[in-house]
């Protein structure tokens, strides 16, 4: 027990960090517990609870950002609280087995996800998608607002029922709506995430479908490890860890495929 807890602890550690220098943590510490023995229904609800308080410290270092974000872009809160509620519930109504084959299908879209991430930040960075938004009529600019938060609460929906790789989403959501400074993107799909982890914990914890001590381990580690973060990332680069991840994230599903 000692052994299985040093080692959540240390995954738990390494998921923040990760999450800190280059997103992407839950493609290492879910298949983790999964390889410890935990059915992957239980541990993906048991990961959500534990790696989301690291995400905090993300919001607060982006305080200022969201401090200066449209008022508008709140509403997006909305959608991401329900869709995070749909998606823990379609996760505790999906049988296992059912749950066990999509656990490498998801994996490998998150991975994939990831891998894109740069590409898909520098898209949303450009003025593309925000000067598309600001030349629309006011009335179909309503109805461009409201495709938006559709497509943020189909990503929260997922956040709810996985969550690998639903910020890289959500920077999607927010460059639909014409949003053009990244931090401030950045800041609330920071914000946004705490609110859809934090429901779909909550669920998970109330339907009893986390294992509690592990869970505590877990956030103790991913507390550590985002508060290492910063001396981690001045010895190993952000392209290393992203290219670990990748690797990591690939292997995990082929693993998984073929475990019996």
């Amino acid at each position: 027990m000692y052994l299985h807890h040093a080692l959540i602890f240390a995954v738990g550690f390494v998921a923040s960090a990760i999450n800190a220098i280059a997103f992407g943590g839950s493609l290492v510490s879910f298949p983790t517990l999964i390889w410890l023995g935990i059915p992957p229904i239980i541990a993906n609800a048991t990961n959500t609870a534990g790696v989301w308080p690291g995400s905090l410290g993300a919001v607060w270092g982006y305080r200022r950002e969201i401090a200066n974000t449209a008022p508008r872009m709140y509403w997006l809160i909305v959608p991401s609280v329900a869709g995070a509620l749909v998606g823990a519930t379609l996760l505790r109504v999906t049988p296992p087995a059912v749950f066990d084959r999509l656990v490498p299908a998801l994996i490998f879209f998150a991975t994939v996800l990831f891998a894109l991430q740069e590409r898909i930040q520098r898209a949303v960075g450009s003025r593309q998608l925000a000067d598309a938004a600001d030349s629309l009529l006011p009335a179909a600019r309503w109805e461009w607002f409201t495709a938006a938060i559709g497509f943020q609460f189909l990503v929260s929906v997922y956040g709810g029922y996985f969550g690998a790789g639903m910020g890289i989403l959500m920077l999607l959501a927010l460059a639909i709506l014409g949003h053009e400074d990244i931090h401030q993107m950045n800041g609330l799909k920071n914000l946004l995430g705490v609110f859809i982890n934090a429901v779909a914990a909550a669920y998970f914890i109330a339907a009893g479908m986390v294992r509690t001590s592990d869970a505590i381990v877990l956030a103790s580690g991913a507390t550590c490890g985002g508060v290492a973060a910063a001396a981690l990332a001045r010895r190993m680069g952000r392209t290393a860890v992203r290219r670990a991840v990748i690797v990591i994230g690939f292997a995990m599903t082929v693993a998984l495929l073929f475990r019996r």
